[in-house]
């Protein structure tokens, strides 16, 4: 059993009075711990938002200050004077990419001056990443290529490694930050602020807000690491202790020949806010926060009013107080005969009172969520295209897409929190990266295609194009009229370490065109035409991203099967030719007359749709004999708009559930080929759905497009995709951390404390960034997603997605804008339209784990695809396939590699990071 120290508090009013002349002070600011007292640790901090209320690079210059009164190299400037003033004054520093702009900037003898405070503890880097990511929203692999970003620099500059994890400020935390970003990472600790105010109050009750926090149950004690949640909710001073210069807080006035003498009123608050906290921390070390949102623009109003707390609270005697940083209080808490509660699980939902639970920012601005995870996957593969082929020193590189997806990971970037001239610029910054890293893999495809040793190759003979918006549709490199004799060359590149077989689709504008491999085989392929829902989405988007309406429209997407080895890639041949013929649509209309049902699906895996009314009603899977009723639909929740607490950016809060209805008569085309066939179904005006079932594949894939979200009628509108079964879950489901560990998540109930439930929905919202899952006795349901979402199971057997939100009304957390993004092009301004995919599938029970780990990891990382347009003599490539690894070997699918590249740091060093899944997963 511990021992544990309990402190009583007696406020009394203090009659001794600490005489002060008025001359010239030399405040005492050596202490440090004193044995049998209340330490409190002074822990000087700014917390700099990147990208907020303004953009990055104005919160860095200190522009745009009409929405908010931020510097933050007046906070680095400021500081470096401060802490010289005296050795005793310490500072910790969180975020690099704003600490890599100022270090740019400084002469040689600031970067000496720097690192003998970085090495002698007064200023501490912690945390270490480009940005504080967020927990929710960002994916694993992004949270780490983030952070590494930022501890090499620290490593290359001052040969030191962050110990300490300061994720104070995002919003609910999840089990992989504790584990892998904290534990693995090295971390001794990981301290935050937000958790959810039920969970604070029974954690302060009982001193436990300082836990020991076991993030993954199968790596046991190995994934442990000793965490605290701030006493107070938030990373500020106790009230009353801010100091910048134009704060409220009382100042200490110690010259006794001015009015407004206040050393005792100041130091009697002191220790009655330390008597405070120290009654529901365990142990007698506490820290305080003193610092918030760019704060120390002037630091040495902080610290001289700081320097004279220590200095007379330290003469009162009734509390120790002195400068600190979280290792030293970490270090105070390894050294104590204590033990912990233990943790385990997350943090999340986090609601910060009553009817505020923040689960919108989990699908918040779902294109911008879709748009960095389109571009993790591509920076995931052109990196290692850049390796194979040797670093270009002259550029171009894959380090601005790097650095833009780094700070895309900051907890109001990807969380769609943030003001919306923000959310474009982190865009732009996505958009000039991939532009720069498109040529880097388009030259290395070039060499690589070309020879086998393809770190000499200098200057690529072939030119290679990309396309990124095929989604909709607009890809000008296979836009090309194969009649005249001409072809189009495919390269189909494989970032996974395991071989690969996937159906790919491009535009092309005729009818008549063949595909051959890499032998010169004629292969299977699909044609469909592109129907008008698509072909309206392909003008309007082509317009708004390269300023004019396309000069050519494709007519039909042409859709083939690639075979793809472990790291490497295979090449096609796209040339006119006599196809198998173009698929006609078969179209259903229904009048509830009709009985049976339309079967779809070439393969194993079959969808039964009802004649009676056109809605999926059957999933059957002979292979593994799974044969299950099922409905799927859509709905909106109406958002609220109380003016105590509304729905937005942050806050998910429902006011009322609606389905969403057809307008007109129910219609069904379906399109029946040899590869996958399509359903394509109008929901309303403004959701289109295409369900795609493949021959070869176990899985129904559903691509939805939605919006505009009408708003005309003053409601604000929150749109789930649902999943309906028998399936008996009873209240269990199962969601992702940050695309890895699943954890089970139980309907109105929480591990850590009774929950009182005061939002049925909202409060059994969770962060999806893999997918979500529920099962009974027999059967598993599946869903997996492209992107962060919000979603749950708020009804047994239910599964439900958010892929969109539009809301009228600010939610009070800072943002001060309602999230109502629109799209224009020219003088047409409309509503944002989302299009995305999310993927199901039913299995035996316990036999579901396989897919959702290695298709997971597929979509993550789809196939990397340039074309390259050649003349009617060209045959082939000199090297017209490729595999990085042995011809026998590929990785088991629990095995994936997630780095590979030069060091930009080191050009001798590559790194390389694998990490291996578990079978529960």
């Amino acid at each position: 059993m511990a021992v544990f120290q309990f402190f009583l508090v007696v406020l009394t009013v203090c009659f001794v009075c600490v005489l002060v002349e008025s001359k010239y002070m030399v405040y005492n600011t050596s202490g440090g711990i004193v044995p049998g007292k209340i330490n409190v640790h002074l822990v000087p901090h700014t917390h700099d938002d990147v990208g907020w209320l303004k953009t990055i690079d104005q919160y860095y210059v200190g522009s745009n200050n009409s929405i908010q009164g931020a510097c933050v190299r007046n906070v680095l400037d400021s500081l470096i004077p401060a802490l010289l003033a005296d050795k005793n004054r310490k500072f910790i520093y969180v975020e690099q990419a704003f600490f890599q702009r100022w270090w740019r900037e400084q002469s040689e003898a600031m970067k000496k001056t720097v690192e003998s405070l970085v090495h002698s503890g007064q200023l501490e880097l912690i945390n270490g990443g480009m940005c504080m990511h967020d927990e929710a929203a960002t994916h694993y692999i992004d949270m780490i290529d983030q952070t590494t970003l930022g501890h090499w620099f620290i490593k290359h500059q001052f040969n030191i490694t962050p110990r300490i994890g300061w994720q104070i400020d995002p919003f609910g935390h999840s089990a992989v930050q504790a584990y892998l970003l904290g534990a693995e990472v090295g971390f001794d600790a990981l301290y935050f602020a937000r958790i959810d105010y039920q969970d604070r109050a029974k954690r302060r009750d009982e001193k436990k807000l300082e836990v020991v926090w076991q993030g993954s149950k199968s790596r046991g004690s190995s994934s442990q690491i000793f965490a605290g949640a701030f006493y107070e909710g938030y990373y500020e001073p106790p009230t009353g202790f801010y100091f910048e210069v134009n704060d409220d807080s009382p100042i200490v006035q110690d010259d006794m020949d001015l009015f407004d003498y206040n050393v005792h009123e100041r130091v009697n608050a002191f220790v009655a806010a330390a008597y405070s906290q120290a009654n529901v921390t365990r142990s007698n070390h506490i820290m305080w926060t003193m610092g918030t949102d760019f704060k120390y623009q002037y630091a040495h109003s902080w610290f001289s009013n700081m320097d004279k707390l220590i200095h007379y609270v330290n003469q009162d005697g009734r509390v120790n107080a002195f400068y600190s940083t979280p290792s030293i209080y970490t270090d105070a808490k390894y050294a104590l005969n204590e033990s912990w509660p233990l943790k385990s699980d997350d943090y999340f939902p986090y609601a910060d009172r009553i009817n505020a639970y923040w689960t919108g920012y989990f699908t918040s601005r779902p294109a911008l969520k879709g748009y960095v995870r389109v571009l993790s996957g591509y920076y995931l593969a052109a990196r290692q295209l850049e390796y194979f082929r040797g670093r270009n020193k002259s550029g171009p590189t894959t380090d601005s897409l790097g650095d833009a997806l780094a700070i895309a990971q900051h907890h109001d970037a990807v969380t769609g929190t943030e003001k919306q001239h923000v959310a474009n610029d982190y865009a732009k910054r996505l958009s000039i990266g991939y532009k720069e890293s498109e040529g880097v893999v388009a030259a290395s495809l070039g060499c690589m295609t070309q020879s086998s040793l393809s770190y000499e190759c200098k200057n690529p003979v072939t030119n290679f194009k990309q396309c990124p918006l095929l989604n909709i549709s607009y890809c000008p490199a296979t836009e090309v009229d194969l009649s005249l004799g001409k072809k189009i060359a495919v390269v189909v590149y494989n970032s996974l370490g395991w071989k690969r077989t996937d159906v790919i689709r491009v535009p092309v504008t005729g009818e008549k065109v063949i595909v051959t491999d890499s032998t010169g085989k004629i292969i299977l392929t699909q044609l469909l035409p592109i129907v008008n829902a698509s072909a309206l989405s392909h003008k309007f988007y082509a317009s708004a991203y390269t300023g004019e309406p396309p000069s050519t429209s494709p007519k039909y997407w042409l859709a083939f099967t690639a075979v793809v080895p472990p790291l490497g890639f295979n090449t096609y041949v796209i040339s006119s030719g006599q196809s198998s013929g173009l698929i006609k649509p078969i179209s259903y209309m229904f009048d509830g007359s009709q009985t049976g049902a339309i079967e779809v699906g070439p393969g194993n895996l079959k969808l039964m749709y009802s004649r009676k009314d056109g809605k999926l009603t059957q999933y059957t899977n002979s292979k593994n004999s799974v044969n299950i009723s099922l409905e799927q639909s859509y709905s909106y929740y109406v958002g609220s708009t109380d003016k105590v607490q509304a729905s937005g950016a942050y806050v998910f809060r429902p006011n009322g559930t609606f389905p969403i209805q057809p307008d007109g008569k129910i219609q069904l085309t379906v399109f029946r080929g040899p590869l996958f066939d399509e359903v394509h179904q109008t929901i309303n005006s403004w959701i289109y759905q295409i369900t795609r079932v493949y021959k070869e594949k176990e899985h129904a894939e559903v691509e939805f497009s939605v919006g505009p979200i009408p708003i005309d009628n003053g409601i604000g509108k929150e749109v789930v995709a649902q999943i309906k079964t028998n399936i008996g879950n009873n209240k269990r489901f199962y969601t992702d951390s940050n695309g890895r560990d699943f954890l089970e998540r139980i309907r109105d109930y929480r591990a850590d404390w009774n929950l009182e439930v005061n939002q049925p929905i909202a409060g059994n919202y969770y962060p999806i960034n893999l997918g979500i899952y529920i099962k009974d006795k027999d059967t598993e349901l599946s869903v997996l997603v492209d992107r962060s979402v919000g979603g749950s199971s708020v009804v047994d057997g239910e599964v439900e997605i958010m892929p969109h939100r539009r809301l009228i009304h600010d939610d009070g957390r800072g943002v001060a804008e309602a999230l109502n993004e629109t799209v224009c092009v020219h003088s047409t301004c409309s509503g944002l339209t989302v299009q995305g995919k999310y993927y199901l599938r039913f299995d035996p029970l316990g036999e579901g784990s396989k897919w959702r780990r290695s298709f997971g990891q597929e979509i993550y990382s789809p196939f990397l695809i340039a074309f390259s347009e050649q003349d009617d003599k060209w045959t082939h490539f000199p090297i017209s396939t490729f595999s990085a690894m042995d011809a026998f070997y590929s990785l088991p699918n629990n095995v994936a590699i997630i780095t590979l590249h030069v060091n930009s740091l080191n050009k001798y060093m590559m790194i390389v990071k694998i990490l291996k899944f578990c079978n529960s997963y």
